[in-house]
């Protein structure tokens, strides 16, 4: 399973270290659970370009159920959902979508995660904490996203 292969952050605690401590690297964390099978494809997909983008980026799969509090905090309802992080600060995408800050569902192929991971770097070190994908709008998975009145 291509979970094993990618590191899993468990707790808060270790979650808030890794965003403090990853320095002049994008930090990729993949929400989502194990048994959830688009989960799986995608950390085949991310763990297949571990070794690619290893002086660019460091990527963690995180469980939702183990972390309520990211969960409620960045919105995730769908998974799998990807964030992305450069010192310490949360990158978002324009995806072409209402939502810039995950990636919802998977990568199609390796080559995409790596495109939209470089995108990322090159444009976090000019100091953008947004940058455009670089990915085709129209292969992306579409989805509505459901505001709740409370």
């Amino acid at each position: 399973m291509a979970s094993y292969l990618l590191p899993n952050l468990s707790s808060k605690h270790e979650i808030d270290n890794i965003i403090r401590s990853t320095e002049e690297l994008v930090l990729v964390l993949r929400f989502g659970r194990e048994s959830d099978t688009v989960c799986l494809q995608l950390d085949h997909i991310l763990s297949k370009a571990v070794d690619d983008l290893a002086k660019m980026a460091r990527i963690y799969t995180v469980d939702v159920d183990s972390v309520p509090v990211y969960t409620r905090y960045f919105d995730i309802t769908l998974i799998p959902a990807t964030i992305f992080f450069f010192n310490a600060q949360h990158i978002k995408v324009d995806w072409g979508t209402a939502d810039h800050t995950k990636f919802i569902g998977t990568f199609k192929k390796k080559q995409d995660f790596i495109d939209v991971v470089e995108t990322i770097y090159r444009g976090a070190m000019k100091g953008k904490l947004m940058v455009h994908s670089p990915l085709d709008p129209e292969s992306l998975q579409k989805y509505e996203l459901v505001f709740k009145e409370f």
